[in-house]
């Protein structure tokens, strides 16, 4: 008899898998009613809620190696500060964010994320990304709120002083950066307030000015001294600055504040503004408080803005809050094309900011007092990519159409300010009269002279002229700390 070798089959021990945590979605922002801000110039978002802060935070899982900090202009720890508030350790959260970004409350509000440190987000490939630039805004007016503004240990002076031209973006990252290495530092501002386009260029709406002006007492709390209507090319040049004041190194944060025009037709008229002098009058000269400040400014029934980036938004939603019944948006491409943020178009429409996309002007005429009154425009469709990997606006035959206006603002983009440049012999520019500067160091074809932000790269983010301020810093600290003092500007 054979005999049987099969074993019955032992019953299979029930495994009890553990239930998936439910994912956390991006926690929205909360903001005023388009209905109702696009009457008013308060702060459209509200920001996070302490318990929103730490829940958004949580969805960030720590990486190894965090793409996301690759993606940082400034070199942010992201991880670090995002940790720090999911834990709620908040004041740990804000060291770590100001050791390496002297402005936190102004990036949250107003820089790209969506194009930088989200895009490179991992938990961003199968969900949306953690909403970073949401989070370093709530810690900043955290610390604001309810905090007296921390100020690091400045060590003993180096003996080394430091001149910068410009207090926007760039310049203001320059010196927060060697004022801690314990330079002393001098800004000398144009204009009669610091910030440069923080404070002239974008709207009260998007970035209240009560932040820039804290963010630059921060500054100023770290030892820099400002010096306000003070022109470099004229007040002085910066041969002065080093020959004569005995500074050791200069870094040119200039800006790019000379607006473009379209050379059409009737562009001369009445009522035709750059976008750069709209915005001025209506941030810096507060022409929408009135009548707590009387600077003058169109009340326009029709506004027509010609753009399709952030500045054409900031003028637009401007134009609307300041009364204008109809508001155009006259873009020659595709809204696929426009170079504004997503937020900033979604808002603008969400506020009846009309779009006419694929659309030009060509000519724009005046009444018998020389005020404009129209703007004939042509119809574009697109063609092949140019330069610029867009593809390129081509006219329409026959398209032509008339929009009523009574004011039009020009947002096209921005030049060099060639003041200080042609003070400045020696001091090389390219065709379009931006400063040449290393990539890596950021000086100038002068020794010991740097530039940075958009007077070398055109008009471009904040968050772009603060990577280049703080690469400058490293490399002005490097030179004038090898160097004998009296060398370091030979």
């Amino acid at each position: 008899m054979t005999e049987n070798t099969n074993t019955p089959e032992m019953p299979k021990k029930e495994i009890k898998k553990k239930p998936k945590k439910p994912k956390i979605p991006r926690q929205p922002m909360p903001e005023q009613d388009p209905q109702v801000r696009a009457h008013n110039f308060k702060e459209v978002p509200f920001g996070y809620s302490i318990e929103t802060a730490m829940l958004e935070a949580s969805r960030c899982i720590m990486c190894k190696k965090p793409k996301c900090v690759d993606g940082c202009p400034v070199e942010i720890n992201i991880p670090g500060f995002l940790k720090a508030i999911r834990d709620g350790e908040f004041d740990d959260a804000i060291k770590i964010l100001k050791s390496d970004n002297a402005l936190p409350a102004i990036c949250g509000r107003v820089c790209p994320q969506e194009e930088q440190c989200e895009i490179k987000c991992v938990v961003g490939i199968k969900d949306e990304p953690v909403a970073i630039g949401r989070l370093e805004r709530f810690i900043a007016d955290w610390e604001r709120e309810h905090r007296e503004i921390a100020i690091p240990e400045i060590p003993e002076w180096t003996g080394r002083k430091v001149a910068i031209v410009g207090s926007g973006p760039a310049g203001l990252t320059v010196a927060g950066e060697l004022a801690k290495l314990g330079h002393k530092v001098t800004i000398y501002e144009a204009l009669h307030k610091p910030g440069g386009v923080l404070m002239y260029g974008i709207p009260e709406f998007r970035l209240p000015k009560a932040i820039v002006e804290a963010e630059v007492d921060y500054v100023k709390k770290l030892g820099v001294e400002v010096v306000y209507n003070a022109i470099i090319g004229k007040y002085l040049t910066i041969d002065e600055l080093k020959d004569e004041m005995g500074f050791h190194a200069i870094f040119i944060g200039t800006g790019a504040g000379l607006p473009y025009f379209m050379n059409i037709p009737g562009e001369d008229l009445v009522g035709i503004y750059s976008a750069n002098e709209y915005l001025t009058r209506a941030n810096l000269m507060k022409a929408y408080d009135f009548p707590n400040y009387d600077t003058p400014i169109a009340r326009s029934k029709n506004v027509a803005v010609i753009g399709g980036g952030n500045v054409a938004m900031d003028a637009a939603r401007t134009a609307l809050r300041l009364g204008a019944e109809n508001v155009y948006l006259a873009y020659r491409r595709s809204q696929q094309e426009m170079p504004a943020r997503n937020e900033e178009i979604h808002h603008a429409e969400q506020e009846g900011i009309q779009f006419n996309l694929l659309t030009n002007p060509i000519r724009f005429d005046g009444d018998d007092k020389g005020f404009v009154k129209s703007m004939t425009c042509i119809k574009m469709e697109l063609g092949e990519p140019d330069a610029s990997g867009r593809r390129r606006p081509v006219p329409m035959e026959g398209s032509e159409f008339e929009l009523a206006v009574d004011t039009v603002v020009v947002s096209i983009g921005n030049g060099a300010n060639p003041v200080l440049t042609e003070a400045t012999p020696g001091l090389e520019t390219n065709k379009w009269g931006n400063i040449l500067a290393d990539d890596d160091t950021c000086e100038t074809s002068i020794k010991g002279v740097y530039a940075g932000g958009d007077i070398v790269i055109g008009a471009a983010t904040v968050i772009l002229a603060m990577g280049a301020g703080k690469r400058a810093a490293r490399a002005m600290h490097e030179q004038m700390m090898s160097m004998e003092l009296e060398e370091v500007m030979k």
